[in-house]
């Protein structure tokens, strides 16, 4: 089979001459206990709840693939933070997000991985934008703030249970509209760096 990576480019529209066309681009921030999925307009949290092992897994696969289908241009995945989470379920999140990027490739479905660093700085401008508090609050003050430019920036609701599991997904989309030419909003040059360490897939973006 042929992977998205192999094929070629698919140009899409001009910038210019899109009118109402937008590419459908979704966000995935992959998570065993709540998986993000988000794209321009909605967000939601896949939470498997009490399953387990296999049956968990293939639960937030069943459910991502809903989300995502075949008709989506572009997904951005989260990577794996293994520094986190005491090094809790990083076997099981392993096989979660190859399980995921295998379906999108089956699928033919092209798709970018995103550091957490770089979700980010495109979402606040810094890698580590609440370095200036004490350490242990450093973590839920990063996420907040993320929230915040989801919410405030691109009027994504994102509350409840999973609402940073949302937020997350929803600037993952937002990156990789703004690669393809489509931004929703515009976003400062400081914020936009973390576009340039993305290896993104065989895509032509729009002219701007």
């Amino acid at each position: 089979m042929t992977t998205p990576s192999q094929s070629a480019p698919v140009t899409l529209p001009s910038v210019q001459a899109k009118g109402e066309w937008q590419p459908r681009v979704i966000g995935l921030d992959l998570s065993l206990t709540s998986t993000g999925v988000a794209d321009a307009h909605w967000a939601l949290a896949a939470r498997p709840g009490k399953r387990r092992s296999h049956e968990r897994l293939d639960w937030l696969v069943g459910a991502i693939g809903l989300c995502v289908k075949d008709d989506a241009d572009l997904v951005v995945v989260e990577g794996a933070a293994y520094a986190r989470g005491a090094q809790a379920g990083h076997h099981e999140l392993a096989g979660l997000w190859w399980l995921v990027t295998q379906h999108l490739w089956r699928h033919r479905v092209p798709y970018a991985v995103v550091t957490p660093h770089g979700r980010t700085i495109y979402a606040t401008g810094r890698a580590n934008p609440a370095q200036h508090l004490p350490r242990k609050e450093r973590s839920r003050a990063a996420k907040g703030m993320v929230r915040s430019a989801a919410i405030d920036r691109y009027g994504v609701e994102c509350e409840g249970p999973g609402r940073y599991d949302m937020a997350d997904a929803t600037i993952l989309a937002a990156m990789g509209l703004d690669w393809l030419g489509y931004p929703t909003v515009p976003v400062p040059d400081t914020h936009r760096r973390a576009l340039e360490a993305v290896k993104w897939p065989d895509l032509i973006p729009a002219t701007n």
